[in-house]
């Protein structure tokens, strides 16, 4: 597949539509197993018998009638929820007001193609797209009568979450469910490479299975997703090169660890190279996050050509890989409202802007391409 198949200004235009199909699912002991999301690498030719040997060997599932899923998981306290299905992928819009998915970072155009290569191969769609939004109080209201139900799984997974997952087939819940999610939009919260893949997928097979995509739609009213930080580490840079670096963005000031990290927020950045703290005060006009200022305006002016970004999930791994002679940047936690303000103004995040969390484990629900 050409990269040059890749146009960023196309998305799926309206009305949104989760279809029902014929979930696949691990058994539980393989269910957020590593060596389950290895069996979905290279060659991906093999997966398809691959599945089907699992699938008589007892290792799989496979749903003999279409439905709409609810995945409900427990991890650590917090429980999301989301409906799972077919996303309809084949209206494209070139319009950013007529998308019902709205992307929140840009995406690497190879690692996309290579992702629709996989799926191709595969004849499947391994994991969800995680999708979030506020939704309407009727779709709510479904989700809620369905989990008073029975559970058509049930089981704690090898990552310790705890699934519950129904299947909904009762034809008058799903055109509730249909009817009422036709005209939401939707924030892309987590597999936006997957997504660039289907879209892909889709305008080189058009009017087959590859016209959806397997999606999870989260309502951050309902169970909300933990919207975590996402901090920075940069080699071969000082303290003093970042402080040169803000002038005119922000005031730098050095202070002591207890002060720095008291006073990180949505407008506070904390920095140290180990052994020095300082405080980084961005001047943000309104509906402008921390991590825009960061890599639009304070990045682009550090010194050294070869210098070097990484992204940690937690301030401890932060400092614990802090590179010599180099400095951490911790980030403050990205607020929901803003990160949904940002994409209705058709903007993008820079990478690793947003963790959202905590995310199903694989292997939960998939999508065969030969059910349709």
């Amino acid at each position: 597949m050409d990269p040059g198949a890749t146009d960023p200004s196309l998305g799926v235009a309206g009305p949104l539509r989760l279809s029902t199909f014929r979930a696949l699912m691990l058994s539980p002991r393989r269910v957020g197993d590593p060596a389950s999301a290895r069996a979905f690498a290279r060659p991906y030719r093999d997966v398809t018998e691959r599945l089907q040997r699992w699938e008589k060997q007892g290792h799989l599932r496979h749903d003999d009638t279409p439905g709409l899923y609810l995945h409900e998981y427990t991890v650590d306290g917090l429980t999301v929820r989301g409906l799972v299905g077919a996303l309809e992928v084949s209206h494209h819009t070139s319009d950013p007001e007529a998308r019902v998915v709205l992307p929140h970072e840009a995406v690497e155009p190879r690692q996309s193609v290579e992702l629709a290569g996989r799926m191709e191969q595969m004849d499947l769609n391994p994991a969800p797209i995680l999708l979030v939004h506020r939704g309407p109080a009727e779709v709510r209201a479904v989700v809620h009568d369905v989990v008073s139900g029975e559970p058509w799984a049930e089981f704690i997974d090898r990552g310790q979450r705890w699934n519950r997952v129904w299947a909904i087939r009762d034809s008058d819940l799903l055109r509730t469910v249909a009817q009422h999610l036709a005209e939401c939009r939707t924030l892309l919260a987590d597999g936006h490479h997957r997504y660039a893949a289907y879209l892909q997928l889709q305008r080189t097979h058009p009017g087959t299975a590859a016209d959806r995509g397997l999606a999870m739609l989260v309502d951050q009213d309902d169970t909300p997703l933990f919207l975590g930080a996402i901090h920075r580490t940069f080699a071969r840079t000082s303290l003093e090169d970042l402080a040169l670096a803000v002038e005119g963005v922000a005031s730098f000031a050095s202070t002591s660890e207890a002060d720095a990290m008291s006073a990180l927020g949505p407008s506070t950045l904390v920095a140290t190279d180990g052994a020095a703290w300082a405080r980084l005060e961005l001047r943000l006009p309104p509906g402008r996050a921390a991590v825009e200022a960061l890599h639009e305006e304070v990045v682009p002016r550090l010194r050294g050509r070869k210098r070097r970004l990484a992204y940690h999930h937690t301030a401890e791994e932060t400092l614990r890989r802090l590179p010599r002679g180099g400095v951490a940047v911790l980030m403050p936690a990205p607020d929901f409202d803003l990160v949904e303000q940002i994409v209705s103004h058709h903007r993008l995040l820079p990478e690793k802007a947003t963790s959202f969390q905590p995310k199903p484990g694989i292997g939960v629900l998939m999508r065969s391409l030969h059910d349709g």
